[in-house]
């Protein structure tokens, strides 16, 4: 698969580049198929991307929202990664409710709330149990740890091959996530990294060979854009 990396200036640039690349994605998707799905991320970088989504004139009855992890809480919860792209994008646009597909975070069990997901999707694109379906982009950050989504390093979640949601964990906190193999079948994968403090990761995750367990965005192999900043790249 293909990997594309780009170097910007700040998280400004980068913002505006994925918002490029979003809208193209966007026009081949309704071109193709007559809508186009998306896969959010949570963090601070793509909150300015969702806000510049916000502007956009798009038809939105044909755009469908998905999250590709979520915190185990409410969608009112600060902490929420839905709660956050609301705020920043969604409420402000005339987008069908029905087109926003969160993650459920009420089930007693997380493990349930996963498997509930997981069908969800299934049912939306028509597939059967076993078969991964392709979202058109899907949109990711990288943590100072080398995780992305809700895979953290030596977890689990990193050997989840057979489902398309699982339950990921985070200080003993469970998070539900997408699992490696459905975001590699995404049509495009978008990467946005800033920040000096992920440079030792981003430098070992891009590197020709290195450990998945302990970086698991190197299990990310899909047709792949990487937007980093400078200070991330380690570059003046």
């Amino acid at each position: 698969m293909a990997r594309q990396v780009e170097i910007w200036n700040d998280r400004s640039e980068i913002a505006a580049r994925a918002l490029l690349l979003t809208q193209i994605a966007y026009e081949q998707a309704i071109a193709k198929s007559g809508r186009f799905t998306i896969v959010a991320a949570g963090g601070s970088t793509p909150k300015v991307l969702y806000e510049l989504f916000a502007t956009k004139n798009w038809d939105w009855s044909k755009v469908h929202i998905f999250w590709g992890d979520e915190r185990y809480v409410p969608v009112t919860d600060p902490q929420s990664n839905e709660g956050m792209t609301r705020k920043a994008w969604l409420d402000h646009v005339d987008i069908p409710a029905a087109n926003i597909h969160g993650i459920p975070t009420d089930a007693d069990d997380p493990a349930i709330a996963a498997e509930e997901y997981e069908q969800h999707i299934q049912e939306f694109f028509a597939v059967a149990a076993g078969v991964f379906p392709q979202f058109d982009l899907i949109l990711l950050g990288m943590g100072d740890d080398g995780h992305t989504a809700s895979l953290f390093p030596h977890t689990a979640a990193l050997k989840v091959s057979d489902r398309l949601i699982t339950v990921g964990s985070k200080d003993g906190q469970p998070r539900i996530t997408m699992t490696v193999p459905l975001i590699n079948q995404a049509q495009e994968i978008l990467f946005m990294v800033e920040g000096a403090a992920k440079a030792k990761a981003l430098h070992a995750v891009l590197a020709p060979k290195g450990d998945v367990n302990q970086y698991p965005s190197r299990l990310i192999t899909g047709n792949t854009i990487w937007l980093c900043d400078r200070t991330a790249m380690n570059q003046k």
